[in-house]
């Protein structure tokens, strides 16, 4: 076994590594996107739980919920080189994109109205 995948890490490593609370690591544990070893009370984390992490972490930032997390993990098959997983990424990523899109044209919609009102309140102002 390579010694990469021999590596454990503890939760304060996790911790350190990836500025997130010890809470956060137990609460993905106890929804079942971490699974940990156990050795007493201590929690000991594989390489693979240390990438989960990581993706987990890099799907909340990118806005994905958990649930859409937990189906992006399952659908990983290393025997087929992660197709099935990254065709999904990509379709949910593409959709996550089309409603930023949509946002961001509803903020800007709703700069240019508040530019307009500032305006007006600005003529208004001065004609008093």
């Amino acid at each position: 076994m390579p010694e990469r995948q021999k590596r454990t890490y503890t939760i304060g490593d996790l911790v350190e590594a990836f500025d997130v609370t010890p809470r956060t690591i137990r609460y993905y544990e106890e929804i079942g996107l971490l699974s940990p070893q156990r050795r007493g009370q201590r929690r000991i984390y594989s390489e693979g739980d240390r990438v989960r992490l990581r993706l987990i972490l890099r799907g909340r930032r990118l806005g994905f919920s958990l649930e859409e997390i937990r189906e992006i993990l399952a659908l990983y098959d290393p025997e087929e080189g992660g197709k099935a997983q990254l065709e999904r990424v990509l379709k949910m990523g593409e959709a996550k994109l089309r409603e930023i899109e949509a946002q961001i044209a509803e903020l800007e919609a709703m700069r240019l109205e508040l530019l307009e009102r500032a305006e007006e309140i600005r003529r208004l102002l001065q004609e008093t």
